[in-house]
């Protein structure tokens, strides 16, 4: 099966698009393309988003291993660093900060045709990815390589079975989530 679709490109892309809208459809169903709600999770007023991500997280997290202990699926954890993580995290909040949405949300409300979307979030897109790209060989020289952890998981850093450290950590995600619903966040 894995086969099939692995070399299988126009099916890949067909699923991807699919998935892309159904995301796209369940971001805005989720409130998160609101620029109110965005800035509601920045100022720790509205936690929608957190609840959103943390769910995506705990399905996610089970999901891929449940599929890659079946045979199902394959992890290709890519290399990592400190560097990577901080100009990743910088490029990310920034963005997140100025403009209020984050690539996918970005999408979603273009999709939903919110103005501010397009003109501050698309285009502040392009032209920020236009200056990553520009300045892409002075920091993949000097910023991605430091602290350097290759492509390493907790489970491999830690020497554990994968399901002593997915479990644990979805009970703690799971009891945040009742504890954000409970205080009615």
């Amino acid at each position: 099966m894995l086969t099939k679709i692995h070399g299988n490109k126009p099916l890949q892309m067909a699923a991807g698009l699919g998935i892309g809208f159904l995301f796209g459809f369940l971001l805005q169903k989720g409130n998160v393309t609101e620029y109110d709600v965005i800035i509601g999770q920045l100022l720790f007023q509205d936690f929608t988003v957190i609840k959103i991500m943390v769910t995506a997280i705990v399905t996610g997290m089970i999901g891929v291993h449940l599929l890659r202990d079946l045979g199902l699926a394959q992890l290709h954890p890519k290399p990592g660093s400190l560097g990577m993580t901080l100009v990743g995290g910088l490029i990310f909040g920034v963005g997140f900060a100025v403009v209020g949405y984050c690539p996918g949300t970005i999408t979603a409300a273009v999709a939903q045709g919110k103005l501010d979307a397009l003109i501050g979030g698309l285009v502040g897109i392009l032209i920020g990815a236009g200056l990553y790209a520009h300045a892409f060989p002075w920091v993949a020289r000097v910023m991605l390589p430091k602290g350097d952890f290759g492509p390493l998981t907790f489970p491999e850093f830690f020497k554990m079975n994968h399901w002593r450290i997915i479990i644990p950590l979805a009970v703690i995600l799971i009891s945040l989530l009742a504890v954000l619903e409970g205080a009615g966040l």
